[in-house]
């Protein structure tokens, strides 16, 4: 299964290992830029493997330093070893033996931020997908589970913090200013969940006490100085462990619970078993420095990450291939949580425009794979919003076709039988059919066919029968490698509005298997029927989202307002208003490419004010209704031949065709949702500021005048709205004096604050406009941009290339020019962070026929170098095939 430079690796080769692994002992001798590391492994070759097979280990650029058996040192003519290969041959057929390893590694020339690496004056490790094969030789997957000693010496002085995973068993101070910390994890892990840090941090403590009575410490561990912005998060863990109790069941095992915060970190976090390893931005929030996006972000990711522990650590996946058994499902717990503990219909609508913003791309694009794909070049290509958001559909789709009660039996089932393991997509599914006799062998195919399916939907209305007929018909475009698609298993939330607004309930539903409000679509083409409908109703199809699909439904404009103000399922309602958006933007951008005048939409504009103005929905959801949908958005809606500028030109006169018809509303509503007392982050308070923030950049651009935003920002307390005031000088009102005195003031107010200055570098870098570009290659040159750091090299570089539509896709082509540039660049410091960037152009042929052919030859010079890393080499050989 070991990955191979430039050899594919298929899950139908998958081979359990030749040798089991029981336990591992390491020692790490800790040097800045010669760290030695020990193992003894306790092993024994696995029953029925062949007696003569050697034992081959995983390695990435190490240098063996040492290796024994049994105590004993191996003669050269025993074993082959190079960077990336350890074998060994003549080991025991039978019984146990001790293998020791000794490597050396350079943690402070490790750019590439896997394995163990010093940034800062901190040690931090990263071994997710394929990092603890850069520390030393080991079977490094996901399969081999054993039980993890770990001993760290380390001088006192600069690093008086070593924490690994488990329980802190053992430490002490040695002769020569250095000390020692031995931790043990009695439950048996992979390696890819092995973490180590050691550094000189901050620290909050607090203590959990567990549904069974056990005392839990909990541990955050920051910058110092930082420490009094880890509350939130430290809050935040704690409803977590509660609510994991409450809702699955799901109590914590270890003793201590800790969570290290670094600035240098290619991921968003990393469940290592009980030392969890953050992004400092998913951690850090204080109101002056962090948005309510960034509270509700911490919220979620901490979550995320103490959900792992049953799924993902206790239970793991077998091998990469089931990366999404793990991620998906933790997502969708990480979303009930979210939903739990804020607004369930806010948060449902967030999680729908992200997946159609990001994972709907990457299905209809060259990039696309099924949530379990069946092969791969790269794996850490494959952590992607198919696997972690589709993923989640999945799991919420099985919930929805079992309801609240049979998923539990089904998690319980999974939990109880596979509690140790590595398993299985299909271990996963057997468990909620053995629970609750449900056959799931055709729902299945949702983790093997990659692509969205489009739903079509027609309908027909007897009214002397008081019957409604629904056609309803499903169709997978082809992806790369997938031409042919099947049916799906389909499960379609459906609701029948009456000319009242009342929901209308029907006598009896013939055509297909159903539950309540759910329809069952298994074949091509379904019709349902709907008996004792006393009057023609408006429907509404795939309410709270039911399905990842795309919905093709030539309804009558008076029944989609009919849906946009009385619908009770409130995701329906704001996708049926957010559809009326997409299609008056849509057809601006027709107009502003035919040399027309754009013409209002006032059926719209009408529709916008009046949500807002309806007190009886919450600020929050107000406000997502409010926001258009993005120029991404509508190309995507768009398809092919899109025209960036065009599209911009577009959206900013509908935009402003809206503000114009509720001037006096939204001047209102910023001065009603304004901030009243000291700042919270709750989900109310939040939607306040959302709602209010809104507001001013439409009030602003029906005032077509920079001032309103400029108060706005001098007289804002928090970041939220600091962060909203200057995003609309800079980006409804650039190059104007009060857009650029804000621009200084931030960037000098915040000067010390890297995740805020993050924050300035996006704002500047998606500033619509041509001339961005320019602005975008100064600031490299800025003191505070520093192209190691991934979250810089994010908000800059990424932001730009995935954000910025019209200053990415310059018709001359130097946006894709400059990337290509840079990434030749950044691939030889950080192939992960790199690779993901890349993943920015992935749309490149649904571009106009001028801009496709520039984009296309950046790609083409970025894949003609010979010394790509693996990572890129896939991501750009994918999208020229694609």
């Amino acid at each position: 299964m070991r990955a191979d430079k430039n050899r594919t690796v298929y899950l139908k080769d998958y081979q359990p290992t030749d040798f089991l692994i029981e336990t591992v002992d390491l020692v790490f001798d800790l040097g800045e830029t010669m760290t030695t590391v020990g193992s003894q492994i306790r092993m024994r070759r696995r029953p029925g493997a062949d007696p003569s097979a050697p034992l081959i280990f995983d390695g990435d650029g190490l240098a063996l330093s040492g290796l024994a058996l049994d105590g004993k040192p191996l003669l050269p003519e025993r074993y082959d070893s190079d960077a990336d290969r350890l074998t060994i041959r003549d080991l025991p057929e039978d019984g146990a033996f001790t293998l020791t390893v000794k490597t050396r590694i350079n943690p402070s020339a490790n750019s590439q931020l896997l394995g163990l690496y010093r940034t800062n004056g901190v040690y931090s490790t990263q071994c997710e997908a394929e990092g603890f094969r850069r520390i030393t030789y080991f079977y490094d997957r996901p399969d081999v589970l054993a039980v993890y000693t770990v001993t760290i010496i380390a001088d006192e002085k600069t690093c008086p913090l070593l924490l690994s995973n488990g329980n802190l068993v053992e430490e002490h101070k040695l002769d020569d200013g250095r000390h020692m910390a031995r931790w043990h994890d009695p439950f048996p892990k992979p390696s890819y969940l092995f973490a180590l840090v050691a550094g000189d941090l901050a620290m909050i403590e607090d203590r959990f006490t567990t549904m069974s009575g056990r005392a839990v410490t909990l541990r955050i561990y920051v910058e110092h100085g930082k420490a009094g912005r880890a509350g939130y998060a430290m809050d935040s863990l704690k409803r977590a462990m509660k609510w994991d109790e409450e809702r699955f069941g799901r109590e914590y095992d270890l003793d201590i619970f800790m969570i290290v915060a670094v600035s240098d970190f290619n991921m968003g976090a990393m469940e290592n078993k009980g030392l969890n390893i953050f992004n400092d931005r998913l951690i850090l929030a204080d109101p002056e420095t962090a948005t309510d996006d960034d509270y509700a972000r911490i919220e979620a990711v901490v979550a995320h990450e103490y959900f792992h522990n049953w799924t993902g650590n206790r239970i793991t996946c077998r091998d990469w291939f089931q990366l999404s058994l793990k991620e998906g499902l933790t997502v969708y717990r990480e979303h009930e949580f979210s939903a739990d503990e804020r607004s369930r219909p806010v948060v449902r609508v967030e999680e729908v425009k992200f997946l159609r913003a990001h994972q709907f791309p990457e299905d209809g694009g060259p990039l696309a794979h099924p949530v379990r794909p069946a092969e791969y070049l790269e794996i850490d290509n494959f952590y992607t919003t198919t696997v972690y958001e589709k993923g989640s559909e999945v799991s919420r789709m099985i919930a929805t076709l079992l309801g609240p009660d049979g998923f539990r039996k089904g998690l319980d089932l999974f939990f109880e039988r596979h509690d140790g393991g590595a398993v299985t997509i299909e271990d996963y599914l057997k468990c909620f059919e053995d629970a609750t006799g449900h056959d799931l062998a055709h729902f299945s195919l949702w983790y093997h066919q990659a692509g969205t399916p489009v739903i079509s939907v027609a309908s027909f209305y007897d009214e002397a029968k008081g019957e409604l007929k629904l056609t309803l018909g499903q169709k997978t475009p082809p992806t790369p490698g997938e031409r042919v698609k099947k049916p799906l298993h389909i499960p379609l939330r459906v609701g029948l509005i009456g000319p009242n607004g009342d929901d209308m309930e029907p006598s009896a539903i013939s055509g297909g298997a159903h539950r309540e409000d759910v329809l069952e679509l298994t074949q091509d083409e379904q019709t349902f029927v709907f008996e004792g409908i006393g009057a023609r109703p408006a429907i509404s199809v795939n309410r709270d989202f039911s399905a990842p699909v795309r919905v093709r439904f030539d309804q009558s404009r008076e029944d989609r307002l009919r849906i946009a103000g009385a619908e009770t399922d409130l995701v329906a309602r704001w996708d049926t208003v957010n559809a009326l958006a997409l299609e008056a933007l849509v057809r601006a951008t027709e107009e502003i490419r035919a040399g027309r005048t754009v013409r209002p939409d006032a059926g719209l504009s009408a529709v916008l004010v009046a949500t807002a103005e309806d007190e009886t929905l919450e600020p929050a959801f107000r406000a997502l209704a409010l926001t258009l949908p993005s120029e991404l958005d509508i190309g995507r809606e768009i398809g092919d031949n899109v025209d960036p500028d065009a599209i911009h030109t577009a959206r900013k006169a509908v935009f402003e065709a809206i503000a114009e018809a509720g001037r006096e509303t939204f001047i209102r509503l910023t001065a009603d949702m304004g901030t009243r007392s000291a700042f919270s982050p709750d989900a109310e308070s939040a939607g306040r500021r959302a709602l209010a923030n809104a507001a001013l950049a439409l009030a602003s651009a029906a005032e077509k005048a920079p001032e309103r935003a400029s108060r706005a920002y001098q007289a804002a307390d928090n970041m939220t709205d600091m962060l909203a005031a200057m995003r609309v000088l800079a980006h409804q009102f650039s190059g104007s004096g009060e857009a650029e005195n804000a621009l200084a003031d931030f960037r000098r107010r915040f000067a010390r604050e890297p995740l805020v200055l993050d924050k300035w570098f996006a704002t500047l870098a998606t500033v619509p406009g041509a001339q961005t570009l320019e602005r975008v290659a100064s600031l490299m040159g800025d003191d505070a941009f520093d192209e190691t750091n991934p979250n810089r090299v994010r908000a800059l570089i990424g932001a730009f290339a995935s954000s910025n539509p019209t200053g990415f896709n310059r018709p001359d082509g130097a946006g894709y020019a400059f990337f290509a540039d840079f990434i030749l660049t950044s691939d030889k410091r950080n192939a992960t962070l790199t690779a993901r960037l890349m993943t920015a152009m992935r749309s490149f042929e649904a571009l106009e026929p001028g801009r496709r052919a520039l984009a296309r030859k950046a790609i083409e010079r970025i894949a003609g170098h010979d010394d790509l890393s693996r990572n890129l080499r896939d991501i750009v050989d994918r999208m020229l095939k694609g």
